[in-house]
C-alpha cells in the first residue's frame, strides 16, 4: 500500500477528534488506580503490550504518512498505558514507586530510540516501492494491541462475566478513540485496511466487555437486592460470595493441573482441590469503581 497522498480536511478534524480521545482514555483508569492503590481486575500484561505497540504502530503511521493526530496518537498511547502498567507493578506486584519509575523511564528511552532507528531504516525502501517491511511493522503493532485483550476473557470467566478493576469511563472514552480515529482513515484518500480492522476489533472487544458487565447485573440483580436490604455491598453478602466463587479460575485451575503433574500425576483430594479454587476465586474478588 502506497503513503497516503493529500489528506482530506475531514480525515484531520476526525483524526484529531480520536487522537484527543485516546490522549486522554486511561486518565480514569490511572485515577481509579491512584485512589483505591490497587489494579486488581487491570491485566498488567494488558498494559505493558498496549505501550510496546505504540512503537510500531507510531512507525508504521510516520511511514504511512497519515494525518498528524494519528502520527501523534500512537505516542500519547504509548505512554499513557506506561503509566498505567508501572501502577500494575507498584500496586498489584509490591514494588518501589521509584523503582517502577526508573524501569518505566528507562522503557520509554529504549521505545523512542527503536522508533526512530525503524523509521529512519525503512523509509528509503519504502519510497523504493519496498513495501514489506512497512506491512510487517503494521501486523506487529496489529498483534501487539490485539494480543492485548489477551487476559480479558479469562478475567471475564473468573468472575462470571463481571468487569472489575476496569473503568467504564475508560472504555468509553477508549471506544470513541477508537471510532473516529476508523472514521478517519474512511475519510483519507485511500482506506488502510489494517488500522481500519484494527480500530474496528477494539470497537467490538470493547462493547463485549460492557454487555458481559450487564448481563452479570442482569443475573446478579436479586442479590445484590438482598445485600442492599441488609446493608451489605454485593462481594460482602455470603450469597453473593457463593455465587461469585463458582466462576472459573483458569490460573488456578492450569496452576493445580502443573503441580499434580510435578508430583508425578498423583491425584489430590477432591475436597482440597475444591477448597483452593473457592479460596482463590473468594481473594479475587474485588468491587468495581463503576458497577
Amino acid at each position: 500500500m502506497a503513503p497516503q497522498g493529500e489528506i482530506p480536511l475531514a480525515a484531520n478534524i476526525l483524526g484529531t477528534i480520536g487522537t484527543v480521545f485516546w490522549c486522554v482514555q486511561l486518565v480514569p483508569q490511572i485515577i481509579r488506580n491512584y485512589r483505591t492503590k490497587s489494579t486488581e481486575g487491570l491485566p498488567a500484561a494488558m498494559m505493558f503490550l498496549w505501550s510496546v505497540s505504540g512503537v510500531p504502530f507510531g512507525v508504521y503511521a510516520i511511514a504511512q504518512q497519515f494525518n498528524i493526530p494519528l502520527i501523534v496518537q500512537p505516542q500519547c498511547f504509548c505512554a499513557l498505558c506506561g503509566v498505567s502498567w508501572a501502577q500494575c507493578i507498584v500496586y498489584g506486584r509490591k514494588w518501589r514507586a521509584w523503582t517502577a519509575t526508573l524501569v518505566l523511564l528507562a522503557l520509554f528511552a529504549v521505545f523512542a530510540g527503536v522508533q526512530a532507528g525503524l523509521v529512519f531504516a525503512i523509509r528509503p525502501a519504502y519510497a523504493r516501492g519496498i513495501e514489506w517491511p512497512v506491512l510487517l511493522i503494521g501486523i506487529l503493532a496489529f498483534l501487539l494491541l490485539i494480543g492485548g485483550y489477551f487476559p480479558i476473557p479469562f478475567e471475564l470467566l473468573k468472575r462470571r462475566g463481571r468487569v472489575v478493576g476496569i473503568d467504564f469511563i475508560f472504555l468509553g472514552i477508549d471506544w470513541c478513540g477508537a471510532f473516529f480515529s476508523l472514521m478517519s482513515l474512511v475519510a483519507q484518500t485511500e482506506f488502510d485496511s489494517l488500522f481500519g480492522t484494527l480500530y474496528a476489533l477494539c470497537c467490538v472487544i470493547e462493547m463485549t466487555m460492557v454487555i458481559s458487565h450487564l448481563i452479570w447485573r442482569v443475573r446478579t440483580k436479586g442479590i445484590r437486592k438482598r445485600a442492599n436490604e441488609q446493608g451489605m455491598s454485593f462481594d460482602e453478602s455470603e450469597e453473593g460470595k457463593e455465587w461469585q466463587a463458582k466462576g472459573w479460575d483458569v490460573g488456578a485451575s492450569l496452576s493445580i493441573m502443573f503441580s499434580r503433574s510435578r508430583l508425578g500425576g498423583e491425584e489430590e483430594p477432591t475436597e482440597v482441590m475444591e477448597e483452593e479454587t473457592v479460596q482463590t476465586s473468594s481473594k479475587n474478588m474485588v468491587p468495581n469503581a463503576v458497577v
